[in-house]
């Protein structure tokens, strides 16, 4: 590997992995631990998978209270990631199960940040080692259960401005347009929205709107879902009209689909403002053919306004190496920024890591090889000429927007007020390409980012 990039992973910006002093000397003994010993053979027998996850066993069931790494370990811990990942995408599978070994001895599911981003990690590179008819591997690769990853998403959703920030600021965005059009929209507002997911993102809008309206001026709001599992789908349903239920003067609709492509059945009447929402839906599409088909499907509905919020980052599914790195990045921000807003030995933060970014974590280094089924995670500059590939342009997001997302770290976030900038905390909020986009970050990383969008 490249020591610009073995530089560039070992300086990822840990508050819990600081190292000061002997920058040199370190170099130097980094450079010798990386080099591969001639010995090692491709193969891994036996002894040494099961021995790596013998160590795995012991660490899980290590003393909750386990303190946190000693200063400079966790640059350690950094390292023997970057060496087995190097070593797996090498095919030198015995150095591989080695690091790993050592690396579950140093990690743990329940200390600090970096013990655990690291030990989920270790888990994803274990898998690889494994073939997948391997129990062992279905043991490390166990999905959650769908009550276990609806407990985790409304976890998440409570305790931190990720989720919230997407959904407020597309739904600013959103009523911002049918405010626009209302003099010749009959009041009507159709949200197609190609991942409902829970629903989550539409009380609000839905009361919003129920604020607007009046007696004599009601507003009808129509959403249409798409979703993978009718079940949920129907969930989904309930909440939202149940909930709609106690908003007055509110004409409201919902009906699903199991997700396609293409929108086979949607209708749309002329003068209705539509929105479509593109809420982490577009990275799962796989390859750039289908990404460009679902894009012009959305097109030809000709809506008033298209919301795109995406993970911010660039994780090729044709480079292991670079993927790693860059979900190192990312998640080692995700799981620090919950320090911000979780006890590290609460219940809710443990569930959300185990059944939401470590199940993200372990997918992502095991995911499908073939790029035509791969999740492709990119940054904006990707998104953007996407978008005016196909037709669509970028505007400024509002003051309000800024605003709104301000306001919403300020009240979330666990700082003081003198200490709110950009954000509070770390937590902060970025304004992208000439204000057309709006990103929350922790720290300095950029985690995600929203774009609004209309047809040419």
């Amino acid at each position: 590997m490249h020591d610009d990039a073995e530089d560039e992973l070992l300086d990822l910006r840990l508050a819990v992995a600081v190292d000061s002093g002997g920058g040199g000397e370190k170099k130097r003994k980094r450079d010798e631990n990386t080099r591969v010993p001639q010995n090692y053979q491709v193969c891994l027998d036996d002894d040494k998978m099961f021995e790596f996850l013998r160590v795995r066993e012991v660490m899980l069931k290590l003393d909750p209270k386990r303190v946190g790494v000693e200063d400079g370990k966790g640059l350690h811990l950094i390292h023997l990631l970057l060496i087995s990942a190097t070593a797996i995408d090498e095919k030198k599978l015995c150095l591989a199960a080695d690091n790993l070994t050592d690396l579950y001895k140093n990690v743990s599911l329940k200390g600090d940040s970096i013990q655990r981003v690291a030990a989920y990690f270790a888990d994803g590179l274990a898998a690889r080692l494994l073939s997948r008819q391997s129990p062992f591997y279905s043991m490390i690769m166990k999905e959650p259960t769908p009550e276990e990853e609806f407990a985790a998403f409304t976890e998440l959703y409570r305790a931190s401005p990720y989720y919230q920030f997407a959904h407020f600021t597309a739904n600013q965005a959103i009523i911002e347009a049918f405010e626009k059009e209302e003099s010749h929209n009959n009041r009507t507002l159709h949200v197609v929205d190609f991942d409902v997911s829970y629903g989550f993102q539409w009380p609000s809008l839905i009361q919003s709107l129920s604020d607007k309206a009046t007696s004599s001026k009601r507003i009808h709001l129509h959403i249409t879902g798409f979703g993978t599992n009718s079940e949920e789908l129907k969930e989904t349903e309930t909440r939202l009209v149940n909930f709609a239920k106690g908003c007055l003067n509110l004409d409201f609709k919902f009906e699903w689909f199991l997700t396609g492509t293409r929108p086979v059945g949607l209708q749309t009447n002329k003068n209705d403002t539509v929105a479509v929402n593109l809420m982490f839906y577009l990275h799962r599409l796989g390859s750039s053919s289908k990404i460009y088909e679902a894009l012009k499907s959305v097109y030809s509905l000709n809506p008033s306004v298209v919301v795109l919020v995406e993970q911010e980052g660039s994780r090729n599914p044709k480079s292991f190496l670079s993927r790693f790195m860059e979900s190192l990045h990312y998640f080692a921000a995700m799981f620090d920024s919950l320090d911000d807003c979780l006890p590290p030995d609460s219940s809710e933060r443990l569930r959300i890591e185990r059944n939401q970014l470590g199940r993200e974590i372990k997918s992502m280094l095991n995911g499908d090889k073939d790029e035509e089924n791969h999740q492709r995670f990119e940054r904006l500059e990707t998104w953007k000429g996407r978008m005016e590939r196909v037709g669509f342009r970028g505007f400024k997001l509002s003051s309000r927007s800024l605003s709104q997302a301000k306001l919403l770290l300020k009240i979330r976030c666990h700082w003081s007020a003198a200490e709110f900038d950009h954000g509070a905390g770390g937590f902060k909020v970025f304004e992208k390409d000439g204000g057309r986009a709006l990103s929350l970050g922790w720290q300095d990383r950029h985690l995600i980012t929203a774009s609004v969008w209309h047809c040419v």
